[in-house]
């Protein structure tokens, strides 16, 4: 009988001045640690230096889902007294949403909401099992999304306590479906010249959408790590991904996911289908040590949380021992740690 998957074996001690408060400037002036997933080596070279990694016909699957500023200030109408709302999740409508509120108590159904001066207002319609709200909003002659990106806040990671200065840092050069609650971080390192030079060098671009929800933060709270419920993304596959997928594979050419949330679409599909097609679902896929991949063949991603499902994930594509012996090493060489933090290479 195999032994248990443990929260407590993908522990590591993080010194709290390594979580990255601000973007590093250039975006791909940060840090790179490529991870050999075969012999375990590592090297120590800088973002911009995938360009002489990478090699013609490579495909890089990059996340172009687009944070939402959703964190919206406001009061209840009735009373004047404050409230927060944060959306979550689009549902069937673009003026319904789930959100998380606060005060969650005082927010009840049939409670209305006022922000940015009366640029939006909002209903609750349903208080769901889990605590969060379905709220409908409403905004007079303009779009929905037009206001959000006017009086909407950025939601930032709760490790994150520095104010952001510029919200186009906590997206990625490439972003463009709006529907995320948090960045695909992997994605922040890229500037528009960096991918005009790996087009030139022959590296493929191609790009999925899947909406990070804010089930990314949650931490595994069970100590047998398969009782955890993992949390259900959204995910679109496009035809010319397929394509440029099928076409790497058939020349025998690497297909690299630029996150984990790439990884997740990817792999969620072929489980599906046996293949990447063009597709269309929710995923609550859990990828940890001892799964096969199916699709990938290397990743582009941050450093993330000691016992999150996300360093559980890259332990399934480099193994534990290496990831984890690594990750000592960025601590030894003061690597910046999580969303605004340095990047990390597996290949």
């Amino acid at each position: 009988m195999s032994q248990p998957l443990l929260k407590k074996d993908f522990y590591f001690d993080l010194p709290q001045e390594l979580i990255a408060q601000h973007p590093i400037y250039p975006r791909d002036h940060s840090r790179l640690l490529q991870l050999d997933r075969t012999t375990g080596e590592i090297a120590h070279k800088h973002f911009y230096d995938i360009v002489d990694v990478l090699q013609p016909g490579d495909t890089l699957v990059v996340n172009d889902s687009k944070v939402l500023p959703a964190r919206l200030y406001g009061h209840k109408e009735d009373t004047g007294a404050k409230a927060e709302v944060l959306l979550l999740k689009k549902q069937a409508t673009e003026d319904l949403w789930e959100c998380l509120v606060k005060p969650g108590r005082k927010i009840r159904e049939g409670t209305k909401l006022v922000f940015g001066e009366g640029l939006l207002t909002g209903e609750v319609c349903k208080v769901c099992d889990d605590g969060n709200r379905i709220i409908r909003f409403a905004c007079k002659g303009r779009s929905f999304y037009d206001v959000i990106d006017q009086i909407g806040q950025m939601p930032l990671p709760h490790y994150i306590t520095a104010e952001l200065e510029d919200k186009d840092r906590y997206q990625t050069v490439y972003a463009h479906e709006r529907g995320s609650a948090a960045a695909p971080t992997a994605g922040l390192h890229f500037t528009e010249e960096l991918l005009e030079r790996l087009r030139q060098k022959g590296v493929v671009i191609a790009r999925v959408t899947l909406h990070v929800g804010l089930g990314t933060f949650r931490p595994v709270k069970e100590e047998n790590v398969l009782d955890h419920k993992m949390h259900t993304e959204h995910y679109v596959i496009p035809q010319e991904t397929a394509d440029a997928i099928a076409l790497a594979k058939k020349n025998g050419k690497r297909v690299i996911a630029v996150g984990t949330t790439s990884c997740r679409t990817l792999e969620s599909c072929y489980q599906k289908n046996g293949a990447v097609v063009p597709f269309e679902d929710d995923t609550s896929i859990f990828i940890y040590p001892g799964y096969t991949f199916g699709v990938i063949d290397g990743m582009i991603t941050n450093f993330h949380l000691p016992e999150s499902t996300l360093i559980m994930l890259v332990s399934a594509l480099a193994g534990r021992e290496p990831i984890l012996n690594a990750y000592q090493v960025a601590v030894q060489e003061k690597y910046r740690f999580y969303s605004f933090g340095d990047a990390m290479l597996i290949l």
